[in-house]
């Protein structure tokens, strides 16, 4: 009978230094040295204890547990919520010459076998499982006949019903600390605010945890958003496209709310020359996955997907993110626009917004079987997330803040930095707005309700030009109104709920609203009340990446060993960036290398990589000169 307590495994080995680490980090990763938390992390793993890091995107998360699973006797063991994120790592650690294996449901039996008498051998040093493979059949009884050497849970967030990503199969994960209580466990993720952190520490029983939790400054992510022109789907693809077309020969992805809505706009950019591919849930795994190689090794690939992409896509080089629809909370935002210029090259996250997409969020947690509590809880997110979109705060600034960073200061590179927003004071418009609706009876939409406060009768009722609101708002412009209203809607002063498929306008929050009336709230709105809006000609605001700047000389070799990298790629099925990424090509063509030992001192050539590489990147060289 399996006994999950039961451990025969000899912990006792002296533990590995930080000294071991960096010199693994400069043999297998070709850096000099660790950043920001990392070795901090490192420390506290390799000395057996339990571990929680949130560190950003693009900050080394994998290094924290992949060093020490290495270095500490046995196998890591890594929990991971997605097949291509698997696939993914295990890949580039290969390339590096780790000896890495997965266990997925899109394996053969044969092929299964094999990595199991690999980890029984002790031949390999890291084997990646998903949380549904770890509680099916006996993967838990075969695992305990393993040394483990630590256990990694990525992805972290999605065992807390308070996230953004919450995963019911995660949250039997708490087991791994009966079945193996002498293993040193690690918790990462890149997004958690402070409930989300208790909640992840509880479930996986973390509670002795030493927690790390780096900065969420992403200084090379140009932060914009843009308020969506009268919610006009055509509009907004249109727009879309513009914002892609400006950014020619660059990879990146383009969040849509719906199936259909990623078809249309994927074929609209495909008709302006766009290599465009759709990725949704309406195709079949076999469908997905063949769309996923195609963005992950076309190095100008832009991917028009529903949130059923994105975790576990680990491609450097996308550029951009453009919200043609926006998530539901900041941790969704954070997570999503975090997946441009994981290179540390720069990058921009654009997102498009109305009071339609607020509505339509609401109504989505509306149809969810949730708690009461959880449900408060993720409406109160969804309105922060619009609360930044709409506001007059550099973006960057909102977002650190709101996950706990009191002393984060302005960027100077978001949209809001670079051209500050003018405001007024919208209070007493506020007032006339709430005054307005709950007059009407709750009955109107936004159209009607403004015609109300300027005094714009449909039919001029009796009953309505005698109410106290009729007229009351001539002072103020149909767009002002309309911004007013937007305003509100986004802050949860008032709310749209579809009544027989018309919207209309409700009071939000009892206590919000009480507030504004008595004046207690601050109300502030941006663009000035007293003239129309002038729409600002549009510029392209993407920033140039240091391959654009190269001199020719450069610039051809960088090209030529683009070229190398892509052709070796294609020989051997796997991502460019699996290889080198772009910055390290940057650096060889400047450098320009003329043996193993220059090559081997620039950051990203590891001893695995120089090995396997170093000879024909040297002749790609050689052949330009």
């Amino acid at each position: 009978m399996f006994d999950p307590s039961y451990d025969s495994f000899d912990y006792s080995d002296p533990s590995p230094t930080l000294d071991d680490a960096r010199v693994l980090l400069k043999r297998v990763w070709g850096h000099a040295d660790f950043r920001g938390l990392q070795a901090d992390v490192i420390t506290e793993i390799m000395a057996g204890r339990h571990v929680m890091a949130v560190l950003p995107t693009g900050g080394g998360k994998s290094v924290c547990y992949q060093i020490p699973a290495i270095l500490r006797p046995g196998v890591g063991l890594v929990v991971s919520p997605l097949i291509a994120l698997m696939t993914d790592q295990v890949e580039a650690l290969k390339q590096q010459g780790v000896a890495a294996a997965r266990l997925d449901s899109g394996m053969t039996a044969d092929e299964r076998s094999a990595v199991w008498r690999d980890a029984r051998n002790g031949d390999l040093d890291l084997l990646y499982v998903s949380p549904e493979g770890l509680a099916a059949g006996s993967m838990l009884e075969r695992l305990s006949e393993l040394q483990i050497s630590l256990i990694a849970i990525d992805e972290a967030h999605c065992v807390s019903q308070w996230g953004h990503d919450f995963r019911p199969d995660y949250r039997t994960l708490g087991k791994l600390a009966e079945v193996f209580p002498r293993v040193p466990r690690i918790a990462v993720t890149a997004t958690a605010d402070a409930r989300t952190r208790e909640d992840i520490l509880a479930s996986l029983h973390l509670q002795d945890a030493k927690v790390f939790v780096d900065s969420f400054a992403r200084p090379n992510l140009q932060l914009n958003a843009e308020r969506k022109i009268n919610g006009s789907r055509a509009r907004t693809d249109a727009r879309v496209v513009e914002l892609v077309c400006e950014r020619p020969r660059r990879s990146g992805v383009v969040y849509c709310g719906s199936r259909d809505g990623c078809d249309r706009l994927a074929q609209e950019l495909r008709n302006n020359g766009v290599n465009a591919i759709s990725y949704h849930a309406g195709f079949d795994n076999r469908e997905r996955d063949v769309r996923l190689d195609r963005f992950l090794n076309e190095e100008d690939a832009v991917m028009v997907a529903t949130i059923a992409f994105g975790m576990g896509v680990d491609k450097p080089d996308v550029r951009y993110v453009i919200h043609a629809d926006p998530p539901g909370s900041l941790e969704a935002y954070w997570q999503e626009v975090g997946r441009a210029g994981r290179d540390g090259e720069p990058a921009e996250g654009i997102t498009l917004f109305g009071p339609s997409d607020i509505a339509w969020s609401l109504r989505r947690l509306e149809g969810r079987p949730m708690a009461e509590e959880v449900k408060r809880v993720q409406i109160r997110k969804v309105r922060q997330l619009f609360a930044m979109l709409d506001g007059a705060t550099c973006r960057p600034q909102a977002v650190r803040r709101y996950f706990g960073e009191a002393i984060a200061e302005p960027c100077g590179g978001c949209d809001i930095c670079g051209d500050p927003p003018q405001t007024f004071d919208a209070l007493v418009p506020a007032q006339k707005a709430l005054a307005a609706v709950q007059r009407l009876g709750e009955r109107f939409g936004r159209t009607r309700v403004v015609d109300h406060l300027i005094g714009k009768s449909k039919d001029n009722a009796a009953w309505e030009t005698s109410l106290s609101t009729f007229g009351i708002g001539k002072d103020l412009s149909i767009l002002g109104w309309r911004d007013v209203f937007d305003h509100l809607m986004f802050e949860g002063l008032l709310v749209e709920e579809a009544t027989d498929g018309y919207p209309i306008i409700k009071l939000g929050e009892p206590d919000a609203v009480r507030g504004v009336y008595r004046g207690e709230r601050d109300v502030r709105v941006k663009r000035p009340p007293a003239r129309e809006v002038i729409e600002k000609p549009r510029k392209n605001i993407g920033r140039n990446l240091p391959a654009e700047t190269l001199d020719t000389d450069v610039r051809a070799r960088f090209d030529a060993l683009r070229n190398w990298r892509r052709d070796r790629a294609k020989e051997q099925g796997v991502p460019p960036y699996v290889i080198f990424q772009d910055k390290t090509l940057v650096e060889i063509a400047v450098q320009e290398p003329r043996d193993f030992n220059d090559l081997g001192r620039i950051n990203g050539v590891g001893a695995g990589k120089l090995e396997r590489y170093g000879q024909a990147v040297l002749d790609a060289l050689r052949q330009i000169a």
